[in-house]
């Protein structure tokens, strides 16, 4: 005897034309067409996590030492004049946006 399923809300479902997850070209990745979002429905760039994020590996990023070379000992009189030309500001967190990003201290 044969049992047939159907999920009682199959527009919550994507449809197989329109996968945004593929395997990666470099082995053991995945890669995903668009923004991700951990703890919120919607993430405004390509990865947003609210909440906290346990790294058990190394993060690379472009400002790290790793991912450069030639660095070198700069004038500190000349790079505390141009700190002197940089505009500081201060802020709050608009009330609409601190709410969708679980941000309590505005």
């Amino acid at each position: 005897e044969k049992f047939f399923f159907q999920a009682s809300n199959p527009g919550q479902f994507e449809n197989d034309s329109d996968v945004l997850w593929q395997r990666g070209h470099v082995p053991e990745t995945i890669v995903y067409h668009g923004r991700v979002g951990i703890n919120t429905d919607a993430p405004d760039e390509a990865l947003v996590v609210c909440g906290n994020a346990k790294v058990m590996g190394r993060v690379m990023h472009p400002s790290d030492s790793r991912a450069k070379q030639n660095i070198r000992e700069v004038d500190t009189n000349e790079q505390l004049r141009r700190i002197k030309q940089m505009r500081l500001v201060e802020y709050d967190y608009k009330p609409e946006f601190a709410s969708v990003m679980g941000i309590k201290d505005t």
